[in-house]
């Protein structure tokens, strides 16, 4: 009951621009689809809240994921876990300097405790980092 995903993208930044946005557990939240609402639960913003919907028979209300960075090796590494009654996560981004930029390394690990829990996950996580991809370059857009 275990999926696992492994894409990297190569953006036109530094790799502390990209540590900025990816460090921050609002914009990994907010670039997940099945993410309805989440909060920051401690000022170093290394724990956060995530409310889910997903989309699947024996999951009929939105499941709590409460996550922590238990990581951080600024301005290359962060590794959050997060954990619930139907799945646990970890997601691992790795910041690599390149001669353009930066590309931006990750890996997600869903643990289903559910049945349809990683099939889910199995169709969607790849979309999921499409998403991250796209709010990064979003706000590389804003702020340059």
């Amino acid at each position: 009951m275990t999926v696992r995903i492994d894409r990297s993208f190569a953006v036109d930044a530094s790799r502390e621009r990209v540590w900025e946005f990816i460090v921050d557990p609002a914009n990994r939240a907010q670039a997940i689809s099945v993410v309805e609402s989440y909060s920051i639960d401690d000022p170093e913003g290394r724990r956060a809240t995530w409310q889910v919907s997903l989309p699947i028979p024996l999951v009929r209300k939105t499941v709590t994921v409460n996550t922590e960075d238990v990581t951080r090796r600024p301005p290359e590494y962060v590794k959050f876990v997060g954990e619930s009654k139907v799945m646990d996560v970890t997601g691992e981004h790795e910041i690599v300097e390149t001669d353009d930029g930066a590309r931006l390394e990750n890996a997600f690990v869903v643990n289903g405790k559910l049945p349809g829990v990683e099939r889910f996950f199995k169709r969607n996580l790849d979309s999921e980092l499409e998403n991250l991809q796209r709010a990064l370059e979003r706000d590389l857009q804003t702020t340059q």
